[in-house]
Formats: C-alpha cells, structure tokens, sequence
C-alpha cells in the first residue's frame, strides 16, 4: 500500500484518490513532496545535522529548532559543541537508533505534511522512546492523515480505523472498538495475545 500511495510502483488498475485528485495524474515530486514518511530504519545522510533536518534549506532556524523540541531532541542538540552543524556520520552511526528516528520526527515536523506514513517507525525503539514519539504524533499531526503499520499494537488503540491484512487481502477494517468487541476477530485475537484486553 505504501509503495502505492508513494508511486513507487505504479498501479495496473483501480486508483488512488486523495482530496478528489487521481495520484496518478500528479507529478511524482509533487506528490511526493506532498507525503511524509517515518520508515522502520531511520535515514540520515554524511552532513550537518540541521541539512538532515532541512535538506533544501526551507526553514528558519527558529522552525528547525521548534521541531527539535516537538522531537523531545533540543536539549541534547544543544549539549553538541556545533549544535545543529553537528556532523552525522554515514547512516547516522554517531547517533542512537532512538535518536535517528526522532530526527526523522523532526524532519516530519518541519514538512507538517497532510499524510504521514509511519512505516513500523517504533520497531527498533525503546518503549520510552516510542510513547515520546506517539504523543508528539497525537498532538502535532492531529489534523493529518497518519497512515501507520504498526509493530506494537497498543499504538493504534486509539485511531478512527485499523484495516487488517493476510497475504495482501483485506480481513477486517473497522473502529479498533467494534473490532475489538468481536471476540472472532482477527484484531481482537492479536490484542489478547499482547494482553491488552
């Protein structure tokens, strides 16, 4: 689906319809630039840390420094000698992995896109680090679309809709609450199972 949403692939029949407009028809740095992604595996590039942040240099440092905090990242970026000229290593590497994905919720702040894909973004994180990042994401994109594969179950407890997939094919989409209210489903088999209800 992701793939998808981003034309990564492009679809060979049906389409995608956001806001009354056929993706398809919409130049792909357009749309793109249009979607945030917070992927499983956090991407920095060998560079200052504020051009991680702000690759094409769109912002204020006032914004970058706003979407520090937001990140729960400003006081450990100001503890750095550079500060936001910190230079990150290949891949990030000089970074914690928690620290990389919420300088990836950083960037995702800055662009305050409509539709943020969270793409199993808590996977490889502490579950400190985690609740940080899911109540910067209730709060600060609480007017977007958060499309999110979740890797913890807890986190989409509280979303509008949780579509449930095997093999590609939808089983399930629903509120979590009637879904959960159906001892046979899918969803409340996996939530029993992480003892959540």
């Amino acid at each position: 689906m992701t793939l998808a949403l981003f034309r990564i692939i492009e679809a060979t029949a049906g389409s995608i319809v956001i806001d009354d407009q056929v993706i398809g028809q919409i130049g792909l740095h357009d749309l793109r630039s249009k979607l945030t992604i917070i992927p499983q595996d956090p991407v920095l590039f060998t560079g200052p840390l504020r051009m991680n942040l702000d690759p094409f240099n769109q912002y204020t440092d006032e914004e970058v420094w706003r979407s520090l905090e937001h990140a729960y990242l400003k006081d450990y970026v100001m503890s750095l000698p550079s500060g936001l000229q910190y230079d990150c290593a290949e891949g990030g590497e000089n970074l914690s992995v928690g620290q990389r994905q919420l300088v990836c919720l950083a960037r995702a702040l800055l662009r305050k896109s409509k539709i943020l894909v969270l793409d199993e973004a808590t996977a490889a994180i502490d579950l400190e680090t985690d609740d940080l990042i899911q109540k910067t994401i209730r709060t600060e994109f609480a007017d977007s679309t958060v499309i999110t594969i979740a890797h913890r179950i807890n986190t989409i407890m509280d979303y509008d809709r949780v579509l449930v997939l095997d093999n590609g094919t939808i089983k399930e989409l629903d509120t979590p609450e009637a879904l959960l209210k159906d001892k046979d489903s899918i969803f409340y088999g996996m939530a029993k199972g992480t003892g959540l209800v």
